[in-house]
């Protein structure tokens, strides 16, 4: 069976759609997924199958817990291969507590990679690979400019953030 990395966008945060884990886990496993692991409150889950199709979990989801919760679904490979890739790490004063991924559901248009580019985000730093989205926030991501809502308007794809 392949590992895979479910990201869930939007939940409990802000006292907003609250799912808690222990119920997410069952419900993954509910879902006939093995192995299941959550990560706190982050709706990070880790979990094993012969296959698993976004679309279907979200969909699975938004029965049980009766709202939409978008899913963004990576394999262990993948996931590796896009942290490994993580332009940033190494800088001379980067810190690694900066540094934040948005994942974004399908790699994005090069004209909106451009545009993304000419973006003044003072300290910030962005890169794009693929569907991943590499952030330097040195003043932090709850000032940042270059935040998961504006990645998403520029971008054109939907998308999830995390540390």
């Amino acid at each position: 069976m392949a590992a895979f990395l479910a990201l869930l966008r939007g939940i409990n945060v802000g006292g907003q759609k609250k799912v808690p884990m222990a119920d997410l886990k069952a419900e993954f496993t509910a879902q006939g997924f093995a192995g299941v692991v959550t990560y706190i409150q982050t709706g990070n889950i880790w979990f094993r199958a012969p296959g698993a199709n976004a679309a279907a979990i979200a969909s699975a989801l938004e029965r049980s817990f009766g709202f939409p919760i978008p899913v963004f679904l990576l394999t262990r490979d993948e996931f590796k291969t896009i942290a490994a890739a993580n332009p940033f790490i190494g800088q001379p004063g980067v810190d690694l507590a900066h540094l934040h991924l948005t994942l974004l559901a399908a790699p994005p248009e090069p004209a909106a990679i451009e545009q993304l580019a000419k973006v003044d985000a003072n300290r910030e730093r962005v890169a794009v690979s693929g569907r991943a989205v590499y952030l330097h926030c040195p003043d932090g991501y709850g000032r940042a400019k270059l935040n998961n809502n504006f990645l998403e308007a520029r971008l054109g794809v939907p998308a999830t953030t995390r540390n």
